[in-house]
Parts: C-alpha cells; structure tokens; sequence
C-alpha cells in the first residue's frame, strides 16, 4: 500500500509540473531522493515517462471541442465538409509538424541524453538558464502587443520553430512545456496561444514517448506484474485529475499575468538542486 501512496505522490507532482514551465523533471529528482517505491529500476524508468500519459488524458477532456476533427453536418454535400472539421485538421497538421524535430532528432538520442544529461549539474544549468530567458523576455517582449492571437495564425514555420525549442526540452531541466511557450512567444504569440499549442503539441509527443517506453519495459523481458498494474493506474489517475486542475488555472493565469514568477521560482529551484546534492546531501551521506 505505500507504493501505492508514493505513487499518488508522484502524480501529484507531474499533474503540477508538466504543464507549468518549471521543468517536471527538476522536481522528480529532488523527488526520487526521498520518494522510493519498492520497485525494480526498469519499471521506474518507464514509470516516470508513462506517467505522463494521465496529463495527456487531461488535455484531451479538457480541449475534445477544439481537438475532435470529425463532425456530422446535414447541410453540407462534400464528404469532407460533411464530416471533417477544416480548421481542427489544420491544427492538427501543424502540431504534426511540430513534432519532427523530437521525433527525427530527439528520439535516436533519447538514450544518450538521459544516460549522460540526467544530472543535477545539468538539471540545475537547465532550470536556472530558462529562468533567465523567461525574465529576459518578460522585459523585453511581455509588453509588446502580441502579433498571433488564435492557434489559426500560427503557420508551418513557426510549429517548425516551436517544435525546434521543443526538442531543445530533451535535455533534462529544461521544461518541456517551458521551452515550447518560450519559444512560441518569441514568435510573437500571446501567452494564451502559446499556452494552448503547448498543450496540444504535448498529446502526440508525450503519447509517442510513453509508447516507446513501454515498449522498451517489455523488450527487456520485463512483463507487467499485477501490483505494478495498479501502481502505474495510481500514478496515471491522480496526474490525470491535478492535470485538470494546473492546465485550468494556468489558461486563467496568463490571462491576467506574466512569467516572471516562473521564471523567478526556477531559478531558485535550480539553486535548491546544486544545494542539496552538492552541500548537503554530502554532509548527510
């Protein structure tokens, strides 16, 4: 039953971090110091990804009206105007092209990246460094009157551009979410747009990294136990309801505020990181 608890925990912390801009994995690390389920360390691996996989179930609940591309209307005599919405096919093709760059680029060096990245020396670099841009870009563009105001404006070049910050967010500590509507915004998005395309791009993204996960679980001959069933189902489910309430307030959030507080909380958390494991962690082993 612990793990169980520790796993609710868990979801508790993605639900929160993997929208916000201040990088998921920042926290998991301090996380995984004081948080240890009874489990082996490949299923963990995989745990800590599928996860995600709950937070994407909350995009999907919460935005089904701007994410469905089918549709039923009588009037219309095309096929395709009878049954597909245009303008949702159209977001979809630009999230689509989004994701190249993590998926040509990112995908052969996830391995890599994650043995020889996933370190609070970067964690922490990471974290601290995108702070910074934040509050850079809140002074220099937060007052600017935005040039993209509806996801519709948002052609192929910039999803491309968009999609290229997105697979800068592989390396550890950056923020996937956090990188993406840095990215958006320096293209002249308002906050709301950059926000909304952040959620949309993480659907195939984070369902496609969780796929391969899963599948990398299973080739290494570990099959799914029945307790480890239930734990990742807790972890999913609890993600999945603090998704719903993050994704809510943040499009609430950016409505009436800047990032300068994001911005401000990862660099401190960044520092927190390099403290623990390099200060006190030592003094306490």
């Amino acid at each position: 039953m612990l793990d169980y608890f520790l796993a609710a925990i868990l979801g508790i912390i993605e639900g929160i971090t993997e929208w916000l801009p201040v990088s998921s994995t920042g926290h998991l690390v301090l996380a995984d110091e004081f948080i240890h389920l009874s489990q082996s360390e490949s299923f963990m691996k995989m745990f800590d990804v599928v996860i995600q996989f709950g937070a994407i179930l909350a995009v999907v609940v919460i935005f089904w009206h701007k994410l469905w591309p089918f549709c039923y209307k009588k009037e219309e005599t095309g096929f395709i105007d009878r049954y597909c919405r245009r303008d949702v096919w159209d977001m979809w093709f630009h999230v689509l092209a989004a994701i190249v760059p993590s998926a040509v680029i990112g995908l052969p060096l996830d391995d890599w990246m994650t043995e020889h990245l996933h370190n609070p020396p970067v964690i922490s670099a990471m974290l601290i460094l995108y702070g910074v841009f934040f509050l850079i870009m809140e002074n220099t563009l937060g007052h600017k009157r935005p040039q993209v105001t509806r996801i519709s404006s948002i052609n192929y070049r910039m999803a491309l551009f968009i999609g290229v910050f997105q697979f800068l967010a592989l390396i550890p500590g950056t923020s996937r979410s956090g990188a993406t509507i840095l990215g958006a915004m320096l293209l002249g998005c308002s906050r709301t747009v950059s926000a909304e395309f952040t959620f949309y791009l993480a659907v195939p993204t984070m369902a496609g990294a969780s796929l391969v996960k899963v599948i990398k679980f299973l080739a290494e001959g570990s099959g799914f136990k029945a307790s480890e069933v239930g734990i990742l189902f807790t972890g999913c489910a609890v993600a999945f309801l603090v998704s719903m309430l993050c994704i809510r307030f943040l499009m609430d959030y950016v409505k009436k505020h800047d990032f300068k507080v994001f911005g401000w909380y990862r660099i401190i958390l960044g520092a927190v990181v390099l403290a623990y494991f390099y200060l006190l962690k030592p003094i306490f082993a």
